[in-house]
């Protein structure tokens, strides 16, 4: 049997030996085309090459495309696992000439492929042509021989392909397999057309105009050409089956549901593990892109299609989490050609087993309650609307899921009155905002979300996109245009502009777009869930409705990516260095610079500033894998995860992973483990380097680390270098002998303040000779001395007191124009002189207010130190009195 991987490496292995380039898939979530919800079809990542709006290195290429159609206008999610060939997620085999060979070749092509290398029985195939096409029908009958009869005209845009209104189109022919009669239904075109017999496999899409917006139609100078064969319907074809999920990937992931629940693969649940499986593949690969479940957007149509496949898991009688069981089966199908399942294994489990894990916790009480209502209506009847609102609002019940429950009993659910208590619920909401204090003046982000939905993240995995204008404010109120010079807010369906959160600073960037429109993004900022994009345009116009190009500044997002990064590691060293109190207290993760503060209630020694910076300079140097997962709060916490201040974390979480710890078994040998909700870089490397700048108290009990990474660590290495240079230079040194000479300059220092003090002080003294006055009966020391610091008064006054011939002594100094003045009262002329009360009298002479201290000594200043003379006559009179 021809495997589905043996199938796809042909098909990409004939176009590659014939000149193409053989191009990676995109992502699901589509960077180039704000208009769809999820890559749709082989062409979505050339769709800028077609236009000419982008040049690639290559005329022609072939590709193995990611497709999910579950969402918007593309939606085949009410009947997957109900036929045999819809499907939520598929493969979309193609190739492509920009510009390159044209109809000849491309029909040369498919029709070598198919009969040659497949070898399929040429009488099992015919082609449809656009009716107007007769250089296609022409060249089927050159090319493959193909009789008149099997080349069948199509009159309508069936086979006439739009990229859009506007833009490039041209007709098409679709090459159909003929099952045999034993299938009812007739070729293309006939009555009977829908029936199962003949199947489309290759579409050839012959992009040879450009529909202009009057609608006019020319040709292009550069016809081009865009295939697209679905590998399920070929495998079912070459595996000599008729049923997709019969072939082998799908029917690999249908076996293991069997075996994991124990139902017959073919039996009563058949319709189910064909839910099950195909869910799978879509739930797996949309979060290897990077989805994840939530309420809105992408997120929501991924929770739609888990929750189907857990409906379906549940019906089938799963005790427990089915679908990350299974998972391992589909990985062993597709890893080795979409290698993403394999990097993204940890975070696809974990997000798949949260989700149906609180996903199970509401299904019960939830059919409970469709049980409870549906038992009250008549045969056929159609279930309330507001029942299958309180299901999604209360037990996450999305609407089709109801419908899906409900089909096998023949209902239908009112969804004009889900639809009108979705909407008395959002007035509810809005009155809520309107009247919460200060966001009511800010309720023009409420009604752009209520209108649009929340923005779509998409930085996590790119720094540019393509995203539509859905609303632009100006002054605090929508407009529907903004020129040159205005100070806008714009808002993106989709961005890959971080918004300010958690501590990261927001991106900075530039949109463009249509006929030279330039904002300048300097800020962006998330309010009601929306991101707003601050900045001024630069030129042309922003307005509603633009398809635009939102670049973020790229030096500047890693900058700060490296600098968050670093915060993690930071975090995890500071607490195995000081103790398992510390936790973070606030953080900031700018371009230029990082700042964290942690409890920690003493300073932090210049020993355990080197263990640090060594630490985590040791993690930077492992290179390691930074690694994401999904999970509840809880469920991270006891995982060992640690919750990072100023983040706001809801029922899921994303847990961020670096470095390598085979000790620590709390956190299954991750070396740091955190929620975080930020950008990070890929590997622990591109931190670069890892240098703290200082370290202080910001308040009781809270230190604060400031640090720099990668180049701005560099820079400041290499001026502390220069530095340190110029020192030795000055010193007549070299670097390595300056910490030596540094200590002898010190030390040299210290003995001559030593030598000083002690001059001062025999001078002060007048060497122990100086005379002293007697004023009431004790022996008074009044001395104005110059350039003696305050603080070495106090043991010259000891000094003096402690000749045994002195009862007081008074000690005014002048230093910078100011005046210190200081008393002291020896045991003597205690109770007879208050030296408080002198140092004020002496301190009021020199323009000085008070005084402090002890009866036996006490210091005061004055800022006329002119008047030291008036000082010690103020002194003297006071002993007098």
């Amino acid at each position: 049997m021809t495997s589905s991987n043996d199938i796809r490496a042909t098909f990409l292995g004939y176009f590659a030996r014939h000149g193409h380039e053989v191009v990676d898939s995109s992502p699901l979530v589509p960077r180039n085309d704000p208009t769809l919800m999820f890559a749709n079809s082989g062409m979505v990542q050339f769709k800028n090459t077609f236009t000419g709006a982008e040049s690639r290195p290559y005329k022609t290429a072939t590709t193995a495309q990611k497709c999910v159609r579950a969402g918007g206008k593309h939606n085949d999610l009410d009947n997957v696992g109900y036929t045999a060939r819809h499907h939520t997620f598929f493969e979309m085999l193609g190739n492509f000439s920009f510009g390159d060979y044209f109809k000849p070749v491309a029909i040369e092509h498919a029709w070598n492929l198919l009969t040659k290398d497949f070898a399929l029985d040429k009488d099992k195939l015919l082609v449809t042509v656009y009716s107007e096409d007769e250089d296609a029908a022409a060249l089927w009958r050159k090319i493959a021989g193909l009789p008149d009869s099997r080349i069948i005209r199509i009159p309508t845009d069936d086979n006439f392909w739009r990229m859009g209104n506007t833009g490039p189109c041209g007709p098409c022919s679709e090459i159909f397999y003929d099952h045999g009669d034993s299938i009812p239904g007739g070729p293309p075109g006939s009555p009977d057309q829908d029936g199962d017999r003949f199947i489309e496999i290759w579409n050839l899409v012959f992009m040879q105009f450009l529909e202009e917006p009057q609608g006019t139609r020319n040709p292009l100078p550069r016809p081009s050409i865009d295939t697209g064969m679905g590998l399920e319907r070929f495998a079912a074809i070459l595996q000599g089956k008729h049923d997709n999920y019969d072939t082998d990937t799908l029917r690999a992931i249908i076996l293991a549901s069997a075996e994991a629940t124990g139902q017959d693969p073919d039996g009563p649940f058949r319709t189910s593990h064909r839910v099950v499986a195909d869910h799978l593949r879509a739930g797996a690969f949309l979060i290897a892109d990077g989805v994840m479940p939530s309420n809105e957007g992408r997120g929501y149509v991924l929770r739609r299609i888990l929750r189907r496949a857990m409906r379906h898991a549940h019906m089938m009688g799963a005790a427990e989490p089915l679908l990350y069981r299974i998972y391992p089966a589909l990985e062993r199908q597709m890893g080795a050609a979409y290698g993403e399942l394999i990097r993204a294994h940890a975070l696809i489990i974990e997000t798949l087993k949260l989700e149906e894990t609180r996903f199970r916790t509401l299904l019960d009480r939830g059919l409970g309650l469709l049980a409870e209502e549906t038992a009250r209506l008549g045969a056929g009847q159609t279930l309330p609307g507001d029942v299958a609102f309180k299901l999604y609002d209360t037990f996450g019940f999305p609407l089709d899921l109801t419908q899906d429950a409900l089909r096998a009993e023949g209902r239908a659910v009112d969804v004009a009155g889900f639809e009108t208590a979705m909407a008395d619920q959002k007035k509810r909401a809005r009155a809520a905002w309107s009247g919460s204090g200060e966001a009511a003046t800010e309720t023009v982000w409420f009604d752009i979300k209520e209108r649009v939905g929340t923005s779509e993240f998409l930085g996590y995995d790119t720094e540019t996109a393509e995203g539509e204008i859905v609303a632009v404010v100006a002054d605090g109120s929508e407009v529907s245009g903004a020129g040159a010079g205005r100070n806008v807010a714009v808002v993106l369906n989709q961005t890959p502009f971080y918004a300010e959160s958690g501590g990261q600073v927001g991106d900075s960037g530039v949109i463009t777009g249509p006929e030279g429109l330039k904002i300048i993004i300097r800020d962006t900022q998330k309010k009601a869930g929306v991101f707003l994009h601050l900045g001024t345009v630069e030129s042309g116009l922003a307005a509603p409705g633009q398809a635009v190009v939102a670049t973020v500044d790229h030096a500047r997002r890693g900058a700060i990516q490296a600098h968050h990064s670093a915060t993690h590691l930071l975090h995890e060293a500071l607490r195995r260095r000081l103790g398992d109190h510390v936790a973070q207290k606030g953080s900031l993760n700018a371009p230029e610079r990082l700042r964290f503060d942690v409890s920690q209630p003493t300073p932090m020694t210049p020993a355990d500033l080197v263990w640090v910076e060594a630490e985590v300079n040791a993690r930077v140097r492992e290179n390691a894998a930074v690694t994401t997962r999904l999970m509840t709060p809880e469920d991270a916490v006891k995982a060992g995860a640690r919750a990072l201040f100023g983040e706001k974390y809801g029922e899921e979480v994303r847990v961020v992973g670096m470095g390598f710890d085979a000790a620590s078994t709390d956190t299954h040998g991750v070396y740091s483990l955190e929620l975080c909700g930020g950008t990070h870089v890929a590997r622990t490397g591109e931190i670069g380097l890892f240098k703290i700048v200082s370290e202080g108290a910001v308040a009781a009990g809270i230190r604060r680390v400031e640090a720099v990474t990668g180049a701005t660590a560099l820079a400041l290495v290499e001026q502390n270098e220069r530095r340190l240079v110029e020192a030795a230079s000055a010193l007549k040194v070299s670097p390595a002998d300056l910490p030596a000479r540094v200590t002898a300059l010190v030390e040299d220092k210290r003995r001559l303040e030593r030598e000083v003090a002690d001059l001062r002080k025999k001078l002060a003294t007048g060497g122990g000779q100086a005379a002293n006055e007697v004023i009431g009966g004790l022996r008074v020391a009044l001395r104005a001395v110059e350039d003696v610091p305050p603080k070495d008064l106090k043991p010259i006054a000891e000094a003096i007191l402690a000749d045994g011939e002195t009862d007081v002594v008074a000690l005014v100094s002048t230093t910078d124009g100011k005046a210190s003045v200081i008393v002291m009262v020896g045991a003597v002329a205690k109770g007879r002189a208050d030296a408080v009360a002198l140092v004020r009298a002496a301190a009021a002479a020199v323009g000085g207010k008070g005084g402090g201290g002890r009866p036996e000594m006490a210091q005061a200043g004055g800022p006329d130190g002119a008047k030291a003379a008036e000082a010690l006559e103020a002194v003297r009179l006071a002993l007098a009195e």
